[in-house]
């Protein structure tokens, strides 16, 4: 019997998510998708993420950096279709070409990938990449899949076993750090909004095409997140190809778009 109340409460439980987490928006123009994960236990997820990349990684010692980055995030934040959480940045000490987003809003970036870059607008390219994984939440996606329906309702459900769930939640999400597969279609959405947030936030969206140039130049060597997603989620040509013809798509675009070329060599100067 306990067994089938269990059962019977849990269906309740689903049900009654499915009407509140339905609507989700997900991408600009108010895109909607269902999330059955809600937000606090997102956001408590990314932010046991985020304590053990501080164990496994080396946080850059320059808060100049830190600075520069949270500024560029929050300019792109500030025009981004998702604004109940608070987003972290990150910048770390690696020659890794990398850069990922955990649930939640904390995202991260290598100095290896950095270095590769020539303008501030590049960067903001990458960040925009980065933030717009977490508008469409496509790490919440993969994982509340990876977690099965379940455990994803008993974060919702908030039972004795929560905690332990929510333990779990937080190891799964850094495996899935290390196999970023993230689909096509979720790679496409986060290069088509990216490009979106950084013109609305005053980048020069050539800087995108610029960074799939200077990411197929790598050719996919490194084993690191962005570089791998850019060759193969889908092949870099495609990104490049897709975003020139979404320039193309809003020509003749605004006045005034920056590449941020002085101030970027000035603290590109600074990385050790």
């Amino acid at each position: 019997m306990s067994h089938l109340k269990r059962a019977l409460n849990t269906g309740i439980v689903f049900l009654l998510c499915l009407g509140l987490f339905s609507c989700a928006t997900t991408g600009p123009g108010g895109k909607q998708s269902l999330i059955i994960i809600p937000t606090s236990q997102e956001v408590a997820i990314g932010a046991g993420m985020a304590e053990q990349v501080a164990q496994t990684e080396k946080e850059l010692a320059d808060s100049e950096w830190q600075m520069y980055l949270n500024e560029i995030g929050q300019k792109i934040v500030a025009v981004c279709d998702r604004q109940d959480i608070e987003y972290h940045f990150t910048v770390i000490e690696s020659d890794q070409l990398n850069a990922f987003a955990a649930p939640g809003g904390y995202i991260y970036f290598y100095t290896g990938l950095i270095k590769e870059m020539h303008n501030e607008a590049e960067l903001a390219a990458v960040v925009a990449h980065e933030i717009s994984h977490v508008v469409g939440r496509h790490g919440i996606r993969r994982l509340q899949t990876a977690l099965g329906v379940a455990a994803a309702l008993e974060l919702i459900a908030g039972d004795s076993e929560s905690g332990a769930v929510l333990a779990t939640a937080v190891n799964v999400g850094m495996g899935l750090l290390l196999f970023p597969n993230y689909s096509r279609n979720n790679e496409r959405e986060a290069d088509e909004f990216g490009m979106h947030y950084m013109i609305k936030a005053g980048y020069d969206p050539n800087a995108m095409v610029t960074m799939f140039d200077i990411l197929a130049e790598k050719g996919g060597s490194a084993s690191n997140v962005f570089e791998k997603l850019a060759s193969s989620h889908p092949d870099t040509q495609e990104r490049i190809s897709n975003a020139q013809k979404g320039i193309q798509a809003v020509s003749p675009l605004p006045s005034g778009l920056t590449l941020g070329e002085s101030r970027f060599g000035q603290m590109k100067q600074r990385l050790p």
